[in-house]
């Protein structure tokens, strides 16, 4: 559902600072999340959990990546119930600033073999914190861009955010590039692979700017107000939390249902993948690395151009077809990945990376119709996050273990199909809402309700 947009609009320049800002934030936070994942197809199950099979090792270091997951709803939730008491921005300089000072950490941390079992707990507890950071900041990136953008540009403001994802993987893949080319595997794996999580502390510098020269939403300023204007013993009794559990349950689980398809298969190209072709494939790390960096390229353009098409034909309607065409693909992409050349590894994952851009272009925006603004973040967030512990977080984990039980990649594909599955029927419950609470007469500006 659309909130009224506030009597004053902000000037285009400031609109245009946010929207950088939240961008960045949202990039700069996705890349210090995603060189864990590729640390972890890479190095970390050797350096940290050293017993067993390499196959142990790879499924423990995943084990660690999907801990981050199960940490994301409660950032997203202590996050939430004070960005929709305090404000949005306050949020997302908290979370940028717990990012960067974790992923440095994990840079700085000394592995199994110095300090013994102590090693992989505080891994675990960084990552954890990392879970945490990224919890918090979708929500008060992705409400800072779009409760600022213009009327009828929700979803391309929305989509900002979204770009953040494939550029934090292009740049950490770029990273660990070229970590890898300047020195040995041996070298590389002693302290090459740490250089990457050393930009983290270069998010600090960005927090401190959002702190200081960015302002908070509109959206997020009128209903302030408008809760001020209430009795104080309600005010004070207010619980986003509270009234997103007891009323809106339902539409936070249809969106996380409709949502895990997407964070599934995006996190199993990215490091489910990565593992798979290098160790079970025989490929070079670089190549697939290469190729993963490409891909990611052509989500800068699709991911706009879907939240865009959104703004004028419908959020769901757009949706819904990324959905299909991920089941539809499902098992012609592995396919073409156990092929083991890296041309059909190329299309293999590109046609994938389409499909996935349809759906996370206009996600941001979708979302946020789903709210009020008075609980927009808490159940953004929680119906992202959800999504992201059921779907990413577990999905490179589930590959491995998929793939040792059957020994065929089409056991990973079947993962996939079964979550386009839940989130067609997501999408089409949540039309069929939509549907039913769209006014007699059409709205002017195309929104989810009036287009789908």
């Amino acid at each position: 559902m659309d909130t009224p947009a506030p009597t004053t609009a902000p000037a285009d320049p400031h609109r245009r600072r946010v929207a950088t800002a939240a961008a960045l934030a949202s990039a700069v936070e996705w890349y210090d999340y995603f060189v864990f994942g590729i640390a972890a197809a890479l190095v970390l199950g050797d350096l940290y959990f050293p017993a067993g099979s390499s196959s142990a090792g790879v499924l423990a270091a995943f084990a660690t990546f999907a801990v981050g997951f199960l940490a994301r709803p409660v950032g997203g939730v202590i996050a939430g119930q004070l960005g929709d008491k305090r404000g949005r921005k306050p949020m997302l300089v908290l979370a940028l600033t717990l990012m960067g000072v974790a992923t440095a950490g994990i840079g700085l941390l000394p592995t199994y073999e110095t300090i013994g079992i102590a090693a992989p707990i505080l891994l675990v507890l960084l990552r954890i914190v990392q879970g945490i950071a990224v919890g918090a900041q979708w929500g008060g990136a992705m409400l800072m861009a779009t409760e600022y953008a213009p009327e009828g540009k929700r979803g391309l403001y929305g989509s900002l955010v979204q770009l953040g994802v494939p550029i934090g993987v292009v740049t950490a893949n770029t990273v660990f590039l070229v970590a890898g080319s300047v020195t040995s595997e041996s070298t590389f794996a002693s302290w090459g692979w740490r250089v990457p999580f050393f930009v983290g502390f270069l998010v600090l510098g960005l927090a401190w700017y959002i702190h200081t020269k960015v302002e908070e939403t509109p959206e997020f300023r009128e209903a302030e107000r408008a809760l001020a204007a209430q009795e104080k013993g309600e005010s004070a009794a207010r619980s986003p939390l509270r009234t997103i559990l007891r009323n809106h349950l339902g539409t936070v689980f249809l969106a996380g249902g409709s949502f895990a398809v997407n964070t599934a298969t995006f996190y199993i190209i990215i490091t489910g993948v990565l593992d798979y072709a290098t160790r079970e494939l025989d490929m070079k790390r670089s190549a697939v690395l290469a190729v993963s960096l490409c891909v990611s390229l052509t989500q800068l353009v699709l991911i706009p151009a879907a939240a865009a098409l959104s703004d004028r034909i419908g959020r769901l309607r757009i949706y819904a077809a990324g959905a299909i065409g991920l089941l539809v693909w499902a098992v012609p992409m592995f396919l073409l990945i156990d092929t083991a050349s890296l041309l059909w590894l190329g299309i293999g994952t590109f046609v994938t990376s389409c499909f996935l851009s349809i759906m996370y272009g206009p996600q941001a925006a979708l979302f946020a119709e789903l709210f009020t603004a008075e609980m927009r973040y808490t159940g953004a967030s929680l119906g992202y996050q959800i999504a992201a512990v059921f779907g990413g977080g577990l999905a490179p984990f589930m590959m491995v273990l998929l793939l040792e039980a059957t020994g065929t990649s089409m056991a990973v594909s079947a993962y996939i199909i079964g979550l386009a599955v839940i989130a067609l029927i997501s999408i089409k419950i949540l039309a069929s809402r939509a549907a039913r609470n769209a006014p007699a007469a059409p709205s002017p500006v195309p929104s989810t309700a009036s287009a789908d």
